[in-house]
C-alpha cells in the first residue's frame, strides 16, 4: 500500500537535525524499499526545515509506524507529531523521476 506521511518537527531543534542528519539520511538509504522518496519541508529555500514528507510502501500503516518510530530523527527525539495517510497516484502507470 503506498502513504504519504507528514512530519512537524519540534520548533527549535536544529541542532537535533544537524546532528542527526547523516545517520537519518543512511537510515532513509538503508530502508529505500519502503522509503523511495523522502525528503524535509521548510517555509524558505534558507530556512531550517519544519518537518519532512515520505512516500512510502508498506504492507500496513501498523508496518510504517514501526519503521519510523527507528529513524534517527525520531529517536533523537526531534519529531513534535506525524501522520500516515493512504495515498493513491492520480496516474499508477506514470513514473516520477527526482
Amino acid at each position: 500500500m503506498l502513504f504519504a506521511v507528514l512530519f512537524n518537527d519540534f520548533p527549535g531543534m536544529a541542532e537535533v537535525r544537524a546532528q542527526n542528519l547523516a545517520a537519518h539520511l543512511a537510515w532513509l538509504e538503508e530502508h529505500q524499499a519502503v522509503i523511495p522518496v523522502g525528503g524535509s519541508l521548510r517555509r524558505e529555500l534558507n530556512e531550517t526545515p519544519k518537518g519532512g514528507l515520505w512516500i512510502a510502501d508498506a504492507q500496513s500503516k501498523e508496518e510504517l509506524d514501526a519503521l519510523l518510530r527507528t529513524d534517527p530523527f525520531f529517536t533523537a527525539g526531534l519529531r513534535k507529531d506525524y501522520e500516515i495517510l493512504h495515498w493513491s497516484k492520480a496516474n499508477p502507470a506514470r513514473k516520477a523521476s527526482f
